[in-house]
């Protein structure tokens, strides 16, 4: 059987980390986790001998058809040429990959394609913070948000710079096999599954080093393991040792996030992963994550991951049984 094609575009002067990225996560056989895997593709975007920024020579066995053709469009970040004057046959390909009906993804600068090919107009979508306001300006039928790690339009994906990549493609992984497989890929780079908090956290000046024992770690951690229980901002806070305003501001500048919604979002992620891999019925699976009741985790479940516990398991609980069954007997693929 076939894997579910990613062909990843490739121009010249391809920043290395970013092309890269791709390559671990859907080019490493990882069939011993789900089969089938994915068909990762190289594809020429230009003519001729195409080197990465490292001047690594890049074999691309694979042309703009295949890029057409594929299930997934990956559009990797281009050197500064490339963002402003991307090559003609790829801008062509991505518009009529798309009318096809495959999902299309940019990581980076590779946004700038997309908005060239005429895909972006009246989506949001992000890419680098260095880059955003460029963007909008070039493109400003086009919502810009420079504060998050990635974008999620549904047949349009996008995302911010250097290893926000890694956090598009594992998002790409949960959507299609579910949590936990795209934990185990993680678990396997040595990446989080899922970093918490957007860019905004990157851009702005460093803060200054934390006492000892005063880090947010430890209290993250904490919370992690009471799920199952009530949490308050008041009870995270006296756990940090610091007042309710000022462990809010700083879990907000750490994290991106407030501290209830990142509650809500561990819990939803638990409850995933428990709908994966156990036979809990949803009441169980419910009081396990903290949701109290059915109705609860129904409601928080569905504006999370926008089906219901129950649609949620018959789908990935399908897909992994389906891939249960090892492709060989050798150690796994890291």
């Amino acid at each position: 059987m076939t894997g579910h094609v990613v062909a990843v575009a490739v121009t010249s002067g391809a920043p290395t980390f970013e092309l890269a990225v791709p390559c671990e996560v859907f080019g490493v056989d990882r069939r011993d986790i789900v089969d089938p895997w994915y068909d990762l593709r190289l594809c020429a975007a230009e003519p001729g001998d195409l080197r990465n920024s490292a001047g690594m020579r890049v074999d691309t066995p694979h042309g703009l058809d295949d890029l057409v053709a594929a299930d997934t469009v990956l559009v990797t970040a281009c050197a500064r040429p490339a963002q402003l004057a991307p090559p003609a046959g790829l801008i062509d390909a991505v518009r009529r990959a798309h009318a096809r009906g495959a999902r299309i993804v940019s990581v980076c600068s590779g946004v700038y394609v997309l908005a060239e090919a005429g895909l972006l107009s009246g989506r949001r979508v992000t890419t680098h913070w260095m880059n955003a306001a460029d963007l909008a300006h070039r493109h400003p039928d086009v919502h810009v948000d420079p504060d998050v790690l990635y974008t999620d339009d549904g047949d349009i994906l996008t995302s911010a710079g250097t290893a926000s990549a890694i956090d598009l493609c594992l998002h790409l992984v949960r959507k299609d096999h579910g949590a936990a497989v795209a934990n185990e890929v993680a678990r396997r780079m040595v990446v989080p599954p899922h970093r918490e908090g957007g860019q905004a956290q990157y851009v702005r000046p460093p803060a200054r080093p934390l006492p000892r024992g005063d880090d947010l770690a430890p209290v993250l951690h904490w919370a992690l393991d009471r799920l199952h229980e009530p949490l308050t901002v008041a009870q995270l806070a006296r756990r940090a040792h610091l007042g309710e305003r000022t462990f809010a501001r700083r879990f907000r500048d750490r994290l991106g996030t407030t501290p209830l919604q990142w509650v809500l979002q561990q819990r939803v992620r638990l409850a995933q992963e428990l709908l994966e891999t156990t036979d809990e019925p949803v009441e169980g699976v419910a009081r396990r994550t903290g949701f109290g009741t059915a109705a609860n985790l129904r409601h928080h479940f569905g504006r999370v991951a926008r089906v219901s516990p129950q649609t949620y398991r018959q789908v990935f609980r399908h897909r992994a049984a389906a891939g249960a069954e090892p492709a060989g007997s050798g150690a796994a693929t890291p």
